[in-house]
């Protein structure tokens, strides 16, 4: 809000909106001039000892060496940018680094000025808050570097968004080739820094360059220690500044790396900058990602385009007609356009001319016809007649199109015609030259390299009828297999406490699959071990495969629950339209608590081993697939000993042709009893080669773990008669059903309590389900805990607003829900949470005695 100063002319806001605000707050327009100050801002920015007020310029309020940085930030600000940073501040007459938060103002639509609020330190509740949004924004990046499609794409993400996000003004990112770094995306910076930078070698002396070759972030606070280390480097501006630095490695290979440049002196939280670490892992796996993508793809188009060619090449004994077709197979997925010329009578001679669009077809006719080829060029088509041998010019430049041009009209059709790659092979038929092809590529299009001269060579010769297609089939597999192996973990990471064994193995065909595992200790002991698929093969499916890895490993950083994970999952696939389908198991090992949490999206379920009986599958009621559209799925819990084993397995393993599934489950629940043995992979593999389907039909991934204790050392398990712990939550239908599925999982969780027990929890559960259902908003959740004592029920949902009990009246239909609670309960209440509030009861269960039984 803002208004326009009377006696100045000048922007000024809306005093009354910020006056009574008990926070220092001050208006800045875009020229630095401070337009307005806040009672309390003017009482701490005053200095005590000389009673002088705040001035009225930047340089007053801001110490006089950070003027150019505050400069950058207006600027930033009049970009429509937010900014939040820590810079000096005379705060009640001495300097203190405050946390200052910049938003820009509006004056018809066109921004005016600043409002910055000043926090002093220490860090206030609304501090927290600030960092807290800045990894909500950093994860959102997350989402948006999983679903990119190409390395622009990725570089785009960092350089605006993710730099946004972390409150960066100037970002780069830099690809690594050979042994120079490449700057393939910029964002601020000095006006000449694109230049200066546009390659440069990776062992000189710079930040992205030491943090590339190190592999380890850099963090430099302040322009002396900046200047210090580097003391050529140009800064984007006069002031103070924070420099972060990533580098970028995917599967142990440096891709290059990443910078983040902050004004003023900056102080990383350490969550902060381990989230940053995550961003960057996460956009080098999606540059190795889409580069696996495009090699593949690429090796899927030749392979398209030589199995075409031979059928077209064995379809007719008219060749000319043939090669006319030929020559159109390939554009324009190999080339812009292309040139087929025979030898006739000792002239080389156009055959066929094919360009997408026809007017440029007869531009390149007439020209070829005004301007003929030399025949004894030492370049170009005759040249390759003449000796036999290809000729492959990867870049075309200004210079070589005036060289080989006869006149400056010549020159400037030539222009026209964008000529930037091009590849010329020869046709032989037992070592005669019949002819050759041409191939050319424009300002858009792919360089030829020597691959496309090999590939070229082949087509031209006709060899494609002759080249065994197991073999090339066998060149596009190695590709997915490469971006499957490259998403896949080389070695699961190191679980203090835990045994783990996995097992993969690719089908016997040619089509990878999408299967895919992983393991992530977590910060409080416990373990998360997941095992996936992703529906078909091919390059997709393992494309899809790398997104889905990434995307559990990424929001179980954020939160590990069972049901937040596939839930953010949900989220993906909804919001991005992703149109695979998948199946995974999560579960959540917990050896303190001795229990394990599993929750099923379609997956086969996963075996439990007991010490001591057969081993059981872990069936859930509702396995919704990924992709199906979303829903609520449920969340097992089962103890978990120091005697148990838990087996994740994809559907490779039980699946046999002319079988029904149920008897691979049978046949794998009776073959996990080895893995009760003492070498838990050789235990794994002896069983995966024994129940897996010989034929090897589909990819097999298994995945056993269990704690890591001494055999003698292991406490017996829990015997059915002792008390069970409970601790199991799950997200409701945001509808009129939430009420009856949060009864169905308490009686479910609690069967082991007496009924009257469960009675009294299910009637004050209904009542806190109906009021988030009915005043709340967004997801609503509901999660249930029993240790022996006592039940406790909470119910989450995202609206912050806390629930109040009301008189009604004697003909009221409800307000006494509350009411109940409160009679019922031994204890409730309600408590804000992050993404809304909770609210929560629990029953006193001690004087029941021992648990019920029928």
């Amino acid at each position: 809000m803002s208004s326009v100063d009377p006696d100045t002319g000048g922007w000024q806001p809306e005093a009354d909106v910020f006056d009574d605000l008990l926070a220092a707050l001050i208006a800045v327009d875009l020229s630095g001039r401070v337009v307005h100050l806040n009672p309390f801002a003017s009482r701490v920015l005053s200095d005590p000892a000389t009673s002088r007020p705040a001035g009225d310029r930047a340089e007053d309020v801001f110490d006089p060496g950070s003027r150019e940085t505050v400069m950058e930030i207006l600027g930033h600000v009049a970009a429509g940018g937010s900014w939040t940073g820590s810079l000096p501040v005379r705060w009640a007459g001495r300097s203190l680094q405050v946390t200052t938060a910049w938003s820009p103002q509006r004056r018809g639509g066109e921004v005016v000025g600043a409002v910055v609020v000043l926090e002093p330190p220490p860090a206030s509740e609304r501090q927290a808050r600030r960092v807290a949004e800045r990894l909500r924004r950093l994860a959102a990046v997350t989402t948006e570097l999983l679903t990119a499609s190409d390395v622009e794409t990725v570089v785009s993400v960092v350089t605006e968004h993710m730099a946004d996000a972390a409150g960066a003004t100037v970002a780069s990112v830099s690809l690594l080739e050979g042994d120079t770094l490449r700057l393939v995306g910029l964002r601020g910076g000095a006006k000449n820094a694109r230049q200066l930078w546009a390659t440069y070698p990776l062992a000189a002396p710079t930040p992205v360059g030491d943090c590339v070759r190190s592999r380890e972030l850099l963090v430099l606070t302040g322009r002396a220690e900046i200047l210090g280390r580097y003391p050529d480097l140009e800064l984007a501006t006069e002031g103070e500044r924070s420099l972060v630095c990533l580098p970028l490695v995917a599967s142990g290979e440096p891709l290059g790396g990443m910078s983040l440049s902050f004004p003023g002196l900056l102080t990383f939280d350490r969550t902060e900058l381990e989230f940053l670490g995550i961003l960057a892992d996460t956009c080098a796996q999606a540059i190795a990602r889409i580069r696996a993508v495009a090699a593949a793809t690429d090796r899927e188009l030749k392979l398209k385009f030589l199995a075409d060619a031979s059928v077209e090449l064995a379809s007719s004994l008219d060749y000319e007609a043939t090669l006319s077709a030929f020559a159109w197979l390939a554009v324009p997925a190999f080339a812009d356009w292309c040139v087929v010329q025979l030898l006739q009578d000792g002239v080389l001679r156009p055959l066929e001319i094919a360009h997408p669009d026809a007017v440029v077809e007869e531009r390149i006719r007439e020209i070829q016809e005004r301007y003929p080829p030399d025949p004894n060029a030492q370049r170009g088509a005759h040249q390759v007649v003449r000796s036999g041998v290809s000729e492959l010019v990867p870049d075309i430049t200004d210079d070589m199109i005036a060289a080989a041009a006869v006149d400056e009209e010549h020159r400037q059709a030539l222009l026209e015609l964008n000529f930037r790659s091009a590849l010329t092979v020869p046709l032989k038929v037992h070592g005669r030259v019949l002819g050759a092809i041409t191939w050319v590529a424009g300002s858009g299009g792919r360089r030829y390299g020597p691959e496309d001269l090999a590939f070229g060579e082949d087509l031209a010769r006709r060899a494609a009828v002759a080249i065994d297609n197991a073999e090339l089939h066998s060149q596009v597999r190695d590709v997915a297999l490469r971006l499957q192996q490259a998403a896949l973990p080389k070695h699961l990471p190191h679980a203090e406490g835990w045994e783990v064994a996995v097992k993969y193995l690719p089908a016997g065909r040619t089509d990878t699959g999408g299967d895919f595992y992983g393991l992530a200790p977590l910060d409080d002991g416990r373990v998360v071990v997941f095992v996936g698929d992703v529906m078909g093969r091919g390059v997709e499916a393992a494309s899809a495969m790398a997104q889905m890895r990434s995307a559990v490993r990424a929001l179980l950083a954020v939160d590990p629950e069972p049901a937040m994970v596939l839930a953010g999952l949900d989220k993906l696939f909804a919001r991005f339209d992703i149109d695979q389908l998948v199946t995974l198991v999560y579960a959540v090992l917990d050896a303190e608590r001795q229990q394990v949490q599993i929750i099923n999206a379609g997956h086969p379920a996963p075996v439990l081993v007991r010490e001591q009986g057969p081993a059981e599958m872990i069936e859930a009621v509702d396995t919704l697939l990924l992709g199906a559209g979303g829903g609520v799925r449920d969340v097992v819990t089962r103890t978990f000993t120091d005697t148990d084993a838990l087996l994740l397995f994809t559907d490779g393993l039980a699946e046999r042709r002319g079988e029904v599934i149920v008897e691979g489950y049978e046949r794998i629940t009776r073959a996990a009893a080895s893995l009760r043995e003492p070498d838990l992979q050789g235990a794994l593999d002896a069983m995966v080669d024994a129940v897996r389907d010989p034929t090897r039909d589909d990819d097999v991934a298994a995945l056993a773990i269990r704690p890591k204790v001494a055999q003698a050392a292991r406490p017996r398990a829990l015997q059915s008669r002792e008390v069970r712990e409970v601790r199991e939550r799950w997200l409701l239908p945001n509808d009129a059903t939430a009420a009856g599925v949060a009864r169905r999982h308490l009686e479910h969780a609690l069967v082991q309590l007496p009924p009257e027990t469960v009675e009294t929890a299910r009637l004050l559960t209904s009542e806190l389900v109906t009021n988030a259902i009915s005043h709340g908003s967004g997801l609503v959740s509901m999660s249930v805990d029993y240790d022996g004592q006592r039940v406790r029920v909470e119910v989450r949902d995202e609206s912050p607003r806390r629930p109040e009990p009301r008189d009604a009246s004697l003909l009221s239909e409800g307000g006494r829900g509350l009411h109940i609670v409160d009679a019922l309960a031994s204890e409730w209440g309600a408590a804000p949470t992050g993404r809304g509030k909770s609210v929560w009861f629990w029953i006193d269960t001690a004087t029941s005695g021992a648990p019920y039984e029928a």
